[in-house]
């Protein structure tokens, strides 16, 4: 179990420490987040016993399943995948300190009316499709902003900064292009000065990218498939709203 992911870890470990030397960042800036969707919380926890707290998961059901056995490691966990309003009071059994995805306003609103029945908070980011692409989520560039200004009207929700999946490809200026956007929205929000949010949070740049996410100023990377080793079912599968 360890003789691949220890390695696997270094490395990725290794990759973040010459983007930050690369793009003159603060290393302590940059936080890796296992993304750890069909992975077991075995594996999980040797991750972990290395030395990482930050997990990320897609699906609520993998959260309940391994949410036991991960009790006795320290670690934070958040939730990284598309979230249906159905499965909202799951998520919030499972002491999830961040969902990653929030990406429209009718979540936002069921969340905040969960939350305010619980009497809690939680940490959200603002999820943007800054590729535009069909087959991901995530609010639309364009409305970007305008989501933040509804969603800051919910003090339940505490908005730390945006989230987002770049582009699946091997040219990086076209990936590079959704990360500048990301940031470009950030600079814009953080301009506006709208109570209740702030935008200290960039998570982009996975396995493939994340170096380019870290030069166009990423404070989290998900990197899964790197660390773990490849999964059975294609990234797809986790962006299926039906599953």
């Amino acid at each position: 179990m360890r003789e691949h992911l220890i390695p696997n870890l270094k490395t990725i470990l290794q990759r973040i420490d010459a983007a930050c030397v690369k793009s003159n960042r603060d290393r302590a800036t940059v936080r890796l987040l296992l993304a750890t969707k069909t992975v077991s919380a075995a594996r999980i926890k040797v991750a972990i016993e290395a030395g990482q707290s930050l997990i990320g998961e897609n699906k609520v059901q993998e959260i309940k399943e391994k949410f036991e056995e991960l009790q006795s490691v320290m670690h934070e966990n958040h939730f990284i995948g598309h979230l249906q309003t159905n499965k909202i009071k799951d998520i919030l059994k499972y002491k999830v300190s961040c969902i990653q995805s929030v990406d429209r306003i009718d979540l936002a609103q069921k969340l905040h009316q969960r939350l305010l029945h619980e009497n809690k908070t939680i940490d959200i980011l603002i999820q943007v499709n800054t590729s535009n692409e069909e087959s991901k989520f995530g609010v639309h560039p364009d409305s970007a902003i305008e989501l933040i200004q509804q969603v800051a009207q919910l003090e339940t929700l505490k908005i730390k900064g945006l989230m987002t999946i770049g582009l699946f490809s091997a040219e990086n200026d076209k990936v590079r292009t959704c990360f500048q956007l990301l940031k470009s929205i950030q600079k814009e929000t953080t301009e506006l000065h709208i109570p209740n949010v702030e935008m200290k949070e960039l998570s982009m740049g996975m396995s493939g990218d994340l170096e380019i996410a870290i030069e166009e100023g990423a404070t989290i990377v998900r990197v899964g498939t790197a660390i773990f080793g490849q999964r059975i079912h294609p990234d797809s599968y986790y962006w299926n709203e039906n599953k």
